[in-house]
């Protein structure tokens, strides 16, 4: 009888396991053969690509047309870097001195022993340490860029520093975190098999060990608690699979080899360690893809605060959406560069009509018609605040208040309303900082999160800042309030809400500098006061700090910046100037505004005692409340 080859015998069962798997050999080897190198190339190694020039040998990085000499001076550096279309010339100075002196080119061609002719090209030669010093140069960046787009290592930072990252459902403007409610430690899954020599892509079954955010800590079924291969991934990305994937797309299941003799019937073994368990859902993946649907699109128009006037607000159009953050340029921008960056759930973008409709300033544009293909966003897509009634008690021009500076994020200030405007919006001035125009009056709704009744940084142990130029310090409200002559916000027209919000203590989270909001940085929450959060920049001083709401769009879990293509920035720690020339440094530490606005100096920051117990009366609750509870915390003043 004549037998089937045994490779034509493999099948698959029910968990789509090959039955024979350890037929496909892991053993495979190839012979070849390679021209004897040149006797320059012998003593180069063999994974640099040679250039030769004038009978001298450099390494070249990449092998590719990267890199130019310059013409006039011989500097040798990264081809997009020189100046003008043919990469001619290293700068302006050295393409201007080659064509405006001819002469010069043919007295070095003589120096050099050529003959001078029409053509004679400037090659003035630099030393051999100099343009190896190039190259070492434009590898370190290509080195660094290959690490950017490989991106942070958020498992291994997890990990190692022993930390915890806010999950998902913390974040309600992210992807899938409506979703995310089943997704839990010991859910189980189908992923690569990346311990295997098999010649084809196979899989095998995981289950979740820890999460982090998007990210999860991952061990292959039958390893037990042998942690010495388990790895994190990015539960969103297209690699993930419900368990089941492999069956009804005719994948193989295939053990790890370093167990895959711990077991004689892998099928029995699947049958028993998964009855029971739970999987990620059939359209996980589907609804990944839904969630990154964004309903707002390039070439939108609308209303953004004015980042040289905050008092005002301008028409921008709409040129990037990335993961629900808005590349806004403003209309005015001839060349495109005068944008700014905000999440499309941000209190600062408002529809096209918005500042006259409220009352608030608005700068009107020189350009007198819409360009082909913008069109006005509509006001449904726009986050809705919350209605008030502006009948009855209100804020009046000149009431106190406490409010978190919008040019300093980390301190909370003494402040003024300066305006009442309609539909429950405010223009806010930090006491002791206004510019004389009041271009750095800020608009913060009346529900806002970011502006508080006097007293709350007391009774929460927040330092408060008080205006820039006063003396009597320790500053105490009862006494500045009498010395301005003006009265305090009554306590009630806060926002007193408190959402169950799941942050704590120590979370990692990836979160927007504020200050330079286009940056994405790897932060931890050092401090909770109800539904306020103190974010930190990893590897940054204490003082570049954030308040921040809980219900902020600009913080996002552990992975969102792999999920949605948007550029994470490291702990400073790992960005030196030395190991990542190219980045982009977090405002290179010498923070600019981040509306670059009127610059404002350090403020001093003491911390009070407590009021006068005689006029003031403290709400019933705790005073420092470092919980995500919803305690009172406010103070009113008796009558």
């Amino acid at each position: 009888t004549e037998h089937t080859p045994r490779s034509e015998r493999k099948r698959r069962d029910s968990f789509g396991m090959f039955d024979g798997y350890d037929s496909c050999s892991e053993d495979t080897s190839s012979s070849s053969s390679s021209e004897e190198s040149e006797e320059e190339v012998t003593s180069m190694p063999a994974s640099l690509p040679i250039i030769k020039n004038n009978g001298q040998v450099y390494t070249y990085p990449d092998g590719k047309a990267g890199m130019a000499t310059c013409e006039m001076c011989g500097m040798v550096g990264v081809r997009d870097a020189f100046y003008s279309k043919t990469k001619r010339f290293c700068s302006v100075s050295c393409s201007r001195s080659y064509s405006s002196n001819s002469k010069k080119a043919s007295i070095l061609a003589r120096l050099q022993g050529k003959p001078p002719t029409k053509k004679a090209k400037v090659l003035q030669k630099q030393p051999l340490v100099a343009k190896l010093a190039a190259y070492a140069q434009y590898q370190a960046s290509q080195q660094n860029q290959a690490k950017l787009k490989l991106g942070f290592n958020w498992g291994h930072y997890i990990s190692s520093n022993n930390s915890v990252g806010a999950p998902v459902t913390c974040f309600k403007h992210v992807p899938m975190s409506s979703c995310w409610g089943d997704v839990a430690e010991g859910v189980r899954v189908e992923v690569p098999n990346t311990d295997s020599n098999l010649p084809t892509k196979v899989y095998w079954i995981a289950g979740i060990v820890k999460l982090a955010g998007f990210k999860a800590l991952l061990r292959y079924e039958g390893f037990d608690n042998d942690t010495s291969h388990d790895f994190w991934c990015n539960l969103c990305v297209p690699e993930v699979h419900p368990v089941g994937w492999c069956a009804t797309s005719g994948k193989p299941l295939v053990p790890p080899k370093s167990i895959q003799n711990k077991y004689t019937n892998w099928k029995a073994f699947l049958v028993k360690r998964l009855t029971g368990a739970k999987t990620l859902p059939p359209d996980f993946s589907t609804k990944v893809q839904e969630s990154l649907q964004y309903p707002f699109k390039a070439l939108m128009r609308v209303e953004v605060v004015d980042k040289t006037h905050l008092c005002r607000t301008r028409v921008a159009i709409l040129e990037t959406v990335i993961g629900g953050r808005l590349r806004l340029v403003y209309e005015e921008s001839e060349d495109g560069t005068d944008d700014f960056w905000c999440h499309m759930y941000s209190p600062l973008i408002h529809p096209i009509g918005w500042s006259r409709s409220i009352g608030h300033r608005f700068k009107r544009s020189d350009v007198s018609k819409k360009q082909e293909g913008q069109i006005d966003a509509s006001p449904e897509l726009f986050m809705k605040v919350k209605e008030v009634d502006q009948n009855g008690e209100w804020f009046k021009d000149g009431m106190k208040l406490e409010a978190i500076d919008p040019l300093n994020l980390s301190a909370i200030c003494v402040a003024t309303v300066r305006k009442v405007l309609a539909d429950g919006y405010l223009m806010i001035g930090i006491d002791g900082s206004e510019a004389a125009d009041g271009s750095d009056w800020f608009c913060y709704h009346s529900t806002s999160p970011s502006i508080f009744p006097v007293g709350f940084c007391e009774i929460n142990k927040i330092e408060l800042t008080p205006p820039r130029g006063y003396t009597k310090l320790p500053f105490k409200w009862f006494d500045y309030l009498r010395e301005v002559g003006s009265i305090a916000a009554p306590v009630k027209l806060f926002n007193k809400e408190v959402p169950n919000h799941g942050f704590r203590k120590g979370m990692k989270v990836e979160a927007v500098d504020l200050m330079e909001p286009r940056l994405v940085c790897v932060a931890t929450v050092t401090r909770i006061v109800h539904r306020l959060l103190r974010i930190h920049f990893d590897g940054w001083e204490d003082e570049y700090d954030q308040w921040v709401d809980c219900e902020s769009p600009d913080l996002y879990p552990a992975g969102w910046c792999q999920l949605t293509g948007y550029q994470l920035q490291p702990p400073a720690a790992q960005t030196s100037s030395r190991d990542n020339p190219t980045s982009v440094s977090k405002q290179q530490k010498k923070k600019s505004q981040q509306y670059k606005g009127h610059k404002k100096t350090s403020s001093l920051q003491i911390k009070e005692e407590l009021l006068d117990g005689d006029e003031f009366t403290f709400l019933q609750g705790v005073s420092d409340q470092e919980s995500n509870g919803s305690g009172s915390y406010y103070i009113k003043q008796e009558p």
